[in-house]
């Protein structure tokens, strides 16, 4: 997803399609170890996503922060 559709979501959204990012990336994990992977690219790009829904949800916290400081 692109910053700018997660954006768009709400708080218990993001966190839902972020614990479904790491279900998935577990399962993916699982596939590689026992050799059924066969898109490897799926897990690059699931670790992405899942940082971008930290970043996101991260964000109003992060700008506090620097409110407090200035």
């Amino acid at each position: 997803m692109k910053p700018q559709e997660i954006r768009k979501l709400n708080v218990e959204e993001i966190q839902v399609k972020l614990a479904d990012s790491r279900e998935e990336l577990m399962k993916l994990r699982f596939q590689q170890v026992t050799g059924q992977l066969t898109d490897t690219n799926r897990l690059r790009h699931l670790r992405r996503d899942i940082a971008r829904f930290e970043t996101i949800l991260n964000e109003p916290q992060q700008a506090a922060v620097q409110e407090g400081e200035a």
